[in-house]
């Protein structure tokens, strides 16, 4: 799933910035409570000048963002054969998403066999595996929105062989001038179920954002169960 999360004064873009540079295996951008730079912590190749990667990652955030960054903030790391682990992680970055737990692959909502109902199809894939599941529901928003949240429950139990998940109720709330999907979700697995809560902001549908709740509350607890 994406990360939606604020970013006021832009670090994460930023951040990506500079790990975009030549060189950098990975970048920290610190701001005051106003929103300005205080340090900038860097990781790069061993063998780079460091003097010269300072002034690249001056210009760099000057043309792009408009950030005006004194030298002197700028701190540069060099990284010898051993590396750490948030190294390792951005090397690999990539592929764990194509791991990740859950992955949306697809949702239909489609008329029903009786008027004034709908029918909605999820697909999810999780461990290399892809599966779909029907829900049918009366034809209004708070409805549709259970009955999605039910569809992408009932693919994830088929996906997770040897656990479990049950939906305890999905809704539609307010918060931040936006609507958001809310869901709960036990999960089932070993000796005691856990409570899950996930959410996800309505843009596309709020069927889809449903779907998405259900994801954003399952991820890590799914992931900690992939088959090895």
């Amino acid at each position: 799933m994406l990360d939606s999360s604020p970013d006021p004064w832009g670090v994460r873009r930023a951040e990506n910035l500079l790990t975009s540079l030549e060189g950098v295996l990975s970048a920290r951008v610190v701001t005051t409570p106003l929103g300005e730079v205080s340090e900038v912590h860097v990781l790069a190749q061993a063998g780079l000048q460091p003097k010269q990667l300072v002034r690249n990652i001056e210009s760099a955030l000057l043309a792009q963002l408009g950030l005006k960054v004194d030298h002197r903030k700028i701190s540069i790391a060099q990284t010898a054969d051993v590396r750490p682990i948030e190294v390792v992680e951005k090397g690999v970055a990539r592929d764990r998403a194509m791991r990740r737990a859950a992955l949306f692959e697809s949702l239909f909502v489609s008329p029903g066999k009786r008027p004034h109902r709908v029918l909605i199809t999820v697909g999810l894939s999780f461990a290399g595996r892809t599966a779909t599941a029907e829900e049918e529901s009366s034809d209004t928003p708070r409805s549709k929105v259970e009955a999605a949240a039910r569809a992408a429950i009932h693919v994830l139990d088929q996906l997770l062989s040897d656990h479990s998940v049950a939906l305890e109720g999905a809704k539609i709330m307010e918060a931040f001038d936006r609507e958001f999907v809310m869901v709960a979700v036990q999960g089932l697995g070993g000796r005691e179920a856990v409570l899950l809560i996930g959410t996800s902001e309505i843009k596309e549908s709020a069927e889809r954002a449903a779907v998405f709740a259900v994801l954003d509350a399952t991820n890590r607890w799914a992931e900690a169960r992939r088959p090895t």
